[in-house]
Parts: C-alpha cells; structure tokens; sequence
C-alpha cells in the first residue's frame, strides 16, 4: 500500500520563548515490510538540523532556536509503501519453555527488551497474566494472540483519561487508557514471562477508504475494517521469537499488524520514541498541539529521496 503521511507539531508560547533545543523521531526506516519514499522535514521558524542514530537504531534530527520566537511549528512529511507482513510459521509453534531457552543464549542481544523500566514496572498483576496467558507449554503464537485479545477485550480504549506520567499500576487497577498505555501493559506482561519485546511508535490508518473493502476482499487481506488510535502517533508491541525475529501485535485493535501500519521508531518504552522532545528557555508555559494526517494513494512508483535521505529544509538568517 503506498501512503501519504503529514505530522505537524505546534508549539506556542505564552511569552514569547527566548531559546529552545529540540530533538525529533520522525523520519520512518527502511524495513522488508515498508520503502520510504520522499520525505521532508520543514521548521518554521527555519533553522539547519543535524541528524543521528540512537541506540535503538531510529532515526534523531535535533536542532536549535538560539534567539527569541513566539511559536514553533515542525512538519514531516513523507511518502512510503508497505508490504504484507510474512511471519515465522515455524517460530510460533514453538513453546513458550523451548524460547525462553533459547534466548538466554542471546542475553546480551536482547537484555534491554526484558528488563522493566521506569514507565514498564512489572509486578502482581503482570505476574497473574503472565501465568495464565503465557505459559511455558503454550505455543508463542496462539499465547501471543490470546494475551493480545485479554487486553483488548478487558481494557476500554478512552481517549484523554491518561497522560504519559500516569503511573502503570493506575492503567491496571481502572483498566482504561489509550494505545501507549495498552502497549505498556502488553510490555510488562511479556517481559515478566522472560519473552523480550518492544515498544513501538508509528501511524496507522484508522479509515480505510471505500475501495480498500474489494480489493481486500479480492487480495484475501482482513484490512479494511476502521482502526482506534489514529488521532496522532499509534503504538504497538514487538516481540522477538526465536530465530531473533520481531514480530509485531497491535493489543488496541486485537490484530496482527500489517500493511496499514507504518514503523517510526522502537525502543523500551514510550520515553525512547518520543515523536518531539525538548526544552525551551522562557518565563511562560508552553502548549503543544499534534495533527497526523494519513492518506493512501494509488500504486505507483515511490519518488525516492537520495541515498534514503530527507531533503533538507530550506535556511535563512534567523530574525533580529
């Protein structure tokens, strides 16, 4: 499928803000299941970016406003086909006792997917559900399908009830939240069962539109159904199996993902992903608003950028 994808942050000050330092996770990787096409990062007011790759492997453009502003508006946008996802059949069969085996051989690989953080705690409830859903005789893939299910189905998707410093135990105890607390808690179950797995950050079209339901239907692709959790950025969960392969669930929409999802960025919680981060030196507060529009287009050759690179954004002198 070949997508469309506009994310636009805006940041306006109270008082007018005298610096700030910014840093970004924005910009998709070419993985076998999706080609990013052209992309272009813009910054109003214009500034010159410098780019890195985290830990984690993801994609960091960070840059500065040395002198005073009054707003801020940062604008990805990028073109990028998906494929269809093919998982490891074999892999899945295997039980949950056999993998965990096999991943103590690789420790030093995996050790930050199986640790808690500070956002993923594990604890009673992990514990309790890890027992019953991840058992050391159930295989991988049925047991990662039923946990996947338990948590769409015992908790309720409400948009604006958590905030990211809601505590893990409080996404436990009213079993209400959004796509990253969902992805938390699928976290914390895994890693209490010694299976290690990711978060993940990335977009996801929620609507698809009114051809997508024959073409599907003709494709033998179950992807025409409306998704939750496309007001902004969507998150999902990435488990390795053995063979070290991911293989990627989507607990908000009781799914396996698939074409309709586009990776951004992976680490161990939602704090490493973070789409937009950063400081600002000023004597008010800030507000933030987020937009993401995601639209598919017809099949047709992507427009490449060079080298995978973003086209850079365009310079001035900074105002006086």
């Amino acid at each position: 499928m070949d997508f469309e994808i506009t994310h636009v942050t805006d940041y306006t000050y109270a008082n007018a803000a005298a610096e700030a330092y910014l840093e970004t996770r924005l910009r998709p990787p070419d993985l076998p299941t999706q080609t990013v096409g052209r992309r272009r990062l813009s910054i109003d007011p214009v500034v010159k970016t410098s780019s890195y790759r985290d830990f984690f492997g993801n994609h960091v453009e960070f840059f500065s406003l040395p002198y005073r502003h009054r707003s801020l508006t940062i604008t990805s946008k990028v073109e990028i086909r998906t494929a269809p996802i093919e998982r490891p059949a074999a892999a899945l069969e295997i039980s949950i006792e056999e993998a965990r085996q096999i991943f103590v051989g690789a420790l030093t690989e995996i050790f930050d997917y199986v640790q808690p953080t500070d956002t993923v705690l594990t604890g009673r409830e992990a514990i309790q559900w890890a027992r019953r859903y991840l058992r050391g005789k159930d295989a991988v893939g049925p047991a990662l399908e039923a946990l996947n299910h338990a948590i769409y189905t015992q908790f309720k998707y409400v948009s604006g009830v958590t905030s990211n410093s809601t505590p893990l135990h409080e996404i436990w105890k009213n079993k209400k939240g959004v796509c990253q607390d969902f992805a938390h808690i699928m976290l914390s179950v895994l890693r209490t069962a010694g299976l290690p797995a990711r978060y993940v950050c990335g977009y996801i079209e929620a609507v698809a539109p009114p051809s997508a339901s024959a073409d599907n239907e003709l494709l033998g692709r179950g992807s025409s159904r409306t998704l939750v959790g496309a007001i902004a950025t969507h998150a999902w969960v990435e488990v390795m199996v053995p063979g070290m392969t991911w293989v990627a669930l989507d607990p908000t929409n009781d799914q396996w993902c698939g074409e309709r999802h586009v990776t951004v960025a992976r680490g161990r919680d939602f704090r490493d992903t973070t789409p937009v981060r950063g400081t600002f030196k000023g004597s008010g507060k800030q507000n933030m608003k987020v937009k993401v529009f995601m639209r598919r287009k017809e099949a047709r050759s992507l427009r490449a950028a060079t080298n995978g690179a973003s086209e850079p954004a365009a310079t001035k002198p900074p105002p006086s």
